[in-house]
């Protein structure tokens, strides 16, 4: 088999690039052709002579909807003259406008685009028109990728839900959620002095990116204030962020732990008690598997694709992630019960180990040798 893929990232630290990432590694064991037409990729999978990149390095620019138009231009060109020498093309999104045979989504903008929760309804200033701007324009793109795509993958029953809202049809749509590497992330303990964080507390762990209102720390924080004596550790970049003043202004200072952006998010949630995510929109989040691999109890929402995968028996799913009485409830029950904390980590562990990106990987080479077929 000849397999091409058009995305904007095959890294590791990146959700959709790892999806990427861990497809190209089972394609490689099962000696599959590879191309990748990329913007970023894992230098590991870039040195692999069995792999054939074509890399548009667009990083310079720094307008991401502007490298991201880039992208789709000079890809559409690059198919058009080597279309013919594949068995199978998988895109990611809105990342070109020709018909692929396999359309992986990660993200539905029209369904954030129409978010009570998107950015431009919160700040009424220059960032959030762009946010709205960059949402509005992969949205009415997207729709033409998912229509010409012969497949389309949902990474989460929830993404399958809103594809159907925005016209692709049901019988084209196959769900395959995302993985977790259960020998990265498996339950453990971590020193906590070393990151800088309290010992004999109980802690919970948030991570994301904290710069805008989407992963909704600032319910978390509103919580907090309920729980007094739980705290938090916070993984995200600090820079432009308004949290470590919304702190202040609550009184948390001595409570939360801004880490700020980190690669050893494995090393640090073996140093939490338990994980909360109520995030305001996801597609189908890895860090929640990475959290159930690591043997933590999650608190996580409705709105956040892959909230599907989190049973009772390992966590509380909120319907509104701007439930602040539910959620503070739910971070209290975990912060004054270590036995419930610990069946509910088993249980989570256990649900982890379901989804390994060996088996996710399989899933996918064995649609795209359907297609071949």
């Amino acid at each position: 088999m000849k397999l091409c893929i058009i995305s904007a990232s095959i890294i590791k630290g990146d959700g959709q690039g790892r999806v990427n990432y861990e497809i190209v590694k089972g394609a490689l064991q099962k000696n599959v052709e590879v191309t990748l037409v990329v913007r970023q990729i894992d230098e590991e999978i870039k040195k692999c002579k069995s792999v054939k990149c074509v890399q548009f390095p667009l990083e310079q620019v720094p307008i991401e909807l502007i490298r991201g138009i880039l992208f789709a231009r000079l890809s559409d060109n690059w198919l058009q003259k080597h279309r013919d020498e594949f068995d199978v093309v998988m895109s990611c999104g809105a990342v070109i406008s020709q018909p692929t045979d396999v359309n992986v989504v990660h993200f539905v903008h029209g369904s954030w685009l129409n978010s009570p929760f998107h950015t431009y309804r919160m700040r009424k200033d220059l960032y959030g028109i762009y946010q709205w701007l960059y949402t509005a324009v992969n949205a009415q793109t997207e729709k033409q990728a998912f229509k010409t795509a012969k497949i389309v993958i949902a990474v989460s029953n929830k993404v399958k839900a809103e594809l159907v809202s925005i016209g692709v049809p049901q019988d084209r749509i196959q769900v395959i959620v995302n993985g977790v590497s259960t020998e990265e992330f498996y339950p453990d303990t971590s020193i906590r002095s070393e990151l800088g964080l309290p010992l004999d507390v109980d802690l919970a762990l948030f991570v994301g990116d904290i710069r805008t209102n989407r992963k909704n720390l600032d319910s978390v924080l509103k919580a907090l204030v309920h729980v007094p004596n739980l705290h938090l550790a916070v993984v995200g970049n600090t820079v432009n962020s308004p949290y470590p003043q919304m702190t202040k202004n609550l009184n948390l200072d001595e409570r939360v732990h801004f880490l700020g952006f980190r690669r050893d998010i494995a090393k640090i949630m073996r140093t939490a008690d338990f994980f909360v995510f109520p995030s305001r929109y996801e597609a189908c989040t890895l860090v929640l598997l990475e959290a159930m691999a690591s043997g933590l109890p999650v608190i996580t929402a409705k709105t956040a694709g892959g909230a599907e995968l989190v049973s009772v028996e390992c966590g509380f799913v909120l319907e509104d992630p701007e439930d602040i009485a539910t959620l503070s409830k739910a971070m209290e029950t975990l912060q004054g019960d270590c036995q419930l904390r610990e069946k509910m980590g088993l249980a989570s562990r256990y649900n982890a180990e379901r989804h390994t990106w060996l088996s996710k990987s399989s899933e996918y080479l064995n649609l795209f040798d359907s297609i071949v077929k």
